[in-house]
């Protein structure tokens, strides 16, 4: 498109030299505010409980204000009970009320100090800002409180006379999770999510719901998510380790309560060809978060070889049709000698099979389903495809997830950046065609958004499909970024070094200086003040490794906000924020200490690197569109006073 007929759409939106006038001096305004505070998660692993309490109180950024608003002036109680309130605000609430402390002197001393503390986290935003954030109902009101002098004795009449009204028309409660939402919402100006929203938590569905609300949020996706977007779009494969990741930490309630997954099907076939079989090596995990599951743990067991039994031979079919996935030494199920009992691993050394009861497998033709078999995959896929929840999450998620995403010089991707051991990147070749970093990156990208959209008879459909289980554990996925995933292996096996899953060469490069800055050039980004962020692999803190590495330049932020890697990580989750004036790194406990402490809970928190100058819209990816928006509008005034456009004022 040319500039004069650029400039004629832009004379739509701003048909007068004043409008346009008037759009500039916003604009540069705006430029020059201090940036929004941006924060990264990763590797939430549906652990919705202690997500949304880092996301409510802003990973403790929250209570840190009330001090600061409040210093000796409220009681450290009270100032606890206001940050549980913006945290809950339902919920204490409904405590008051039963406590009998829901009373004209609380809802007007607990309006005024929630405008106070609202008026604090605005005040980095431009009012209309504040004001697009503000729930239409409430706008014009909030917009009058927060703006009110209260110095002015007139003004202190017309604040308390607003409060007045408020309680006399009976919307306080209303009012106050109004303003409390608010906060929360104003105290985090953009989420990033780096991958792994689902399996073994409980909840990823609220989890989702979270993020939907809260809108300026973008996510990458990791290898947990991709399965599940697999599994959504109608493959087999994905669909059996979706359910049996699910399965093996006890946890129904992601699949049946979340999703309206119908299990019935597999517990059948589990109860008929598994009846006699203690299932030792299919025990499910036991976690504080499952542990009062109703699901009996025999028959859990028992539905977790069945589904296994499946996805092994689901997985060996998909390694047959795709040759160019160099999966073929993965044909484990080929390997067997059932009679005997015994497994050649790809070297041909034989190991005896730690469970030796495959009632579903014909010896003569391992890979193929039984009529049960394909009755139950069938079942569960149909699930999968039709639940109503999760096309809504699925939709959300290909409307604000990516591969990789560069945001204000951050280089966001969950998991790696195949390379080789000699800093070179790792080629994948697929239709004689060789992809490596930015462009693998791209290419995945493609198969996924090419994949979303592909009509049930398209004959590259199930090639698509394919992909989906290659992004959760090909060796050359850089959501994975490991030779091969063991699932096979662990179960069966117990040599270690047959199990051994052997991680890309990205993951200890990735930690030295002059690699990352390779990566950087990689994607056109200057060395001297991009960051990676990464999640994928929790960091150890417990024996003393570090989230940052490479001169400060890569960061790894699974802290295992996920319970079944505390006892790993020591922790409970990192959060990266990224505010005006520093980076920081926050180390979180988990849910039950954020609870214990009733609000005076705020994360270990390391300032990681502060900036010369305060950074200001101008600075970002944003202040970029607006200068550029900017200089459009200049041109276009220009046009207007030369008569190359003429003016409409009607």
């Amino acid at each position: 498109m040319n500039n004069l007929k650029y400039l004629k759409l832009l004379a739509k939106e701003f048909p007068t030299i004043e409008q346009a006038a008037n759009k500039i001096i916003s604009l540069t305004s705006l430029s020059v505010l201090p940036k929004g505070t941006e924060y990264f998660l990763s590797d939430l692993h549906g652990q919705y409980d202690s997500f949304n309490r880092i996301i409510k109180s802003a990973s403790g950024n929250t209570r840190i204000k009330i001090d600061l608003e409040f210093k000796d002036k409220l009681s450290e109680s009270r100032k606890n009970q206001l940050a549980n309130l913006i945290y809950d605000p339902k919920t204490i609430i409904n405590i008051t009320k039963e406590n009998d402390e829901y009373t004209e002197t609380w809802i007007r001393d607990t309006i005024f100090y929630l405008i106070r503390i609202a008026k604090r986290v605005a005040s980095k935003y431009s009012r209309q800002k504040v004001r697009n954030q503000t729930p239409f109902y409430y706008r014009d009101l909030i917009d009058e409180m927060l703006n009110i002098q209260y110095e002015s004795l007139n003004k202190k009449e017309y604040f308390n006379q607003l409060l007045d009204s408020i309680i006399k028309i009976e919307v306080s409660e209303d009012f106050i999770i109004t303003l409390c939402e608010l906060i929360q919402d104003l105290n985090i100006d953009w989420l990033h999510i780096v991958g792994d929203i689902f399996d073994r938590g409980k909840r990823p569905d609220i989890i989702m719901d979270t993020l939907i609300a809260k809108k300026d949020v973008d996510i990458q996706y990791g290898n947990h998510d991709v399965t599940w977007i697999g599994a959504y779009l109608g493959s087999y494969v994905n669909a059996c380790n979706v359910v049996r990741n699910a399965i093996s930490y006890n946890n129904f309630q992601s699949l049946e309560d979340g999703y309206g997954i119908n299990l019935r099907l597999l517990s059948t076939l589990a109860d008929e060809s598994y009846y006699n079989d203690p299932c030792e090596r299919f025990k499910v995990r036991i976690l504080d978060d499952n542990k009062h599951s109703e699901t009996d743990l025999l028959h859990a067991a028992r539905m977790h070889k069945a589904i296994s039994i499946i996805q092994f031979k689901l997985e060996n079919q998909l390694f047959k049709r795709n040759p160019e996935f160099e999966q073929l030494d993965r044909l484990y199920l080929e390997r067997i000698d059932f009679k005997n009992g015994i497994y050649k691993d790809a070297n041909s050394k034989p190991h005896a099979l730690l469970d030796i009861k495959f009632p579903t497998i014909d010896p003569e033709n391992p890979l193929e389903l039984t009529p049960s078999e394909q009755e139950v995959i069938e079942c569960i896929s149909k699930s999968f495809r039709t639940s109503h929840r999760l096309k809504e999450h699925m939709d959300f998620l290909f409307s604000y997830g990516s591969v990789y995403k560069i945001a204000n010089s951050n280089l966001l991707f969950h998991g790696c950046i195949p390379m080789n051991k000699d800093g070179s990147f790792e080629e994948f070749t697929y239709q004689s065609n060789t992809y490596s970093g930015k462009s693998l990156m791209d290419f995945f990208e493609g198969i996924i958004n090419s994949a979303k959209n592909m009509d049930d008879n398209d004959p590259d459909r199930q090639t698509a499909l394919d992909f989906f289980w290659y992004m959760w554990c090909g060796p050359k996925s850089p959501m994975f970024g490991k030779s091969k995933i063991s699932t096979f292996e662990n179960f069966f096996i117990t040599d270690k070094d047959v199990r051994k899953e052997v991680s890309n060469p990205y993951f200890s490069l990735s930690k030295i200086e002059k690699y990352a800055d390779k990566i950087f050039e990689e994607f056109n980004m200057n060395p001297e003040t991009s960051h990676i962020i990464n999640g994928h692999v929790p960091v150890k803190s417990i024996n003393g490794e570090k989230p940052v590495s490479a001169n400060g330049k890569t960061y790894v932020i699974d802290g295992g906000i996920s319970e079944a890697y505390q006892k790993k990580t020591g922790i409970a989750g990192y959060t990266l924020t990224f505010n005006s004036h520093h980076l920081a790194i926050a180390k979180h406990k988990n849910f039950k200490v954020m609870e214990s402490v009733h609000g005076a809970y705020t994360p270990e928190v390391t300032i990681t690197e502060e900036f010369p100058k305060r950074m200001l819209i101008k600075d970002t990816d944003e202040g970029e569109e607006i200068l550029e928006l900017i200089e459009d509008l200049e041109s276009l005034i220009e046009a207007y006073r030369s008569g190359t456009i003429q003016q409409n004022s009607n």
